[in-house]
């Protein structure tokens, strides 16, 4: 059986770190401090879909505090992409996925908690209580975000806005992520589907089993901040039990490093499960096009 066709991350160089890019069907995880170049490379990694898939990837935003993560901006800047977002209110019968221009949207930005701390242990049960409410609420779209996009070619995700916690267990963003991975990215089709019609699947099973995708193709990159900046502290950083990062097959940390009397940008690819990879630290810098090795 021949191994699956690579992702490419939209960077040569990077791919080449990575024995030729991404496995499709596994997670990729993205580390580093706020404003160390982590979107940029996901924006990339997005638009390198539209050359080898023939569809740009999609971007579902995390960010709970209303805080702006430049999407458009970055979209708009490395690759003339003008990003179209799902509206977080949006409220329209299922039949409306089978139509392109109605269900491909480029990302989603659902859950914005205004400013509120994105831990478990930081809400008292009623605003524990509100979260499990407006979490229910949102994965109806949260699912036909994905599946309508999927059904129509995207073959790639990032998932971004990830904010540091002391405990990846008791983060409200990794339960969400979770449920995005493991109950969308890893089930088959039918049964995403399944998910979203409920009791109207029969009438839709045809249409279903029309729009049918392969969900070991499709291929998932999350982007999380951390408290460190530094790379070298990166290296050394502990990954908890449960810890996105341990079941991650493919680990990408970004951090600062000492040039003499300059800091600089690096990065280095820490896992790779089941791949040759670099054990380089590779210089990168910040350009108008995005990330770009040294």
């Amino acid at each position: 059986m021949p191994a699956p066709q690579r992702l490419s991350t939209g960077i040569p160089r990077l791919d080449d770190l990575l024995d030729g890019g991404l496995l499709p069907g596994t997670l990729a995880v993205i580390l580093g401090a706020t404003g160390i170049g982590k979107t940029q490379l996901g924006i990339q990694f997005l638009n390198a879909g539209l050359k080898q898939e023939g569809e740009r990837g999609v971007l579902f935003d995390l960010t709970s505090r209303g805080d702006s993560q430049n999407h458009a901006d970055y979209a708009e800047r490395i690759a003339d992409w003008a990003l179209r977002e799902m509206p977080s209110n949006l409220y329209a019968p299922p039949e409306r996925l089978w139509e392109r221009d109605r269900a491909r949207f480029d990302s989603a930005h659902l859950f914005n908690r205004a400013g509120r701390r994105v831990t478990m242990s930081d809400l008292d049960e009623d605003a524990q209580r509100e979260w499990k409410v407006e979490l229910n609420r949102k994965l109806e779209q949260t699912i036909a975000f994905f599946y309508g996009n999927f059904i129509h070619g995207a073959r790639r995700c990032l998932i971004d806005g990830v904010e540091p916690s002391d405990r990846a267990s008791d983060s409200f963003q990794f339960e969400l992520f979770e449920y995005i991975y493991h109950q969308i990215f890893r089930k088959e089709a039918e049964w995403v589907a399944r998910d979203l019609f409920r009791a109207h699947y029969r009438e839709h099973a045809e249409a279903v089993a029309r729009h049918s995708y392969d969900n070991e193709s499709l291929g998932c990159a999350i982007l999380c901040t951390s408290h460190e900046v530094m790379l070298e502290d990166l290296l050394s950083r502990r990954i908890e039990t449960g810890d996105v990062l341990s079941n991650a097959n493919t680990i990408i940390l970004m951090g600062k490093i000492r040039e003499g009397t300059k800091m600089g940008r690096a990065l280095y690819v820490a896992k790779h499960r089941g791949s040759k990879c670099s054990e380089e630290i590779v210089p990168y810098q910040i350009t108008d096009q995005g990330i770009e090795l040294l």
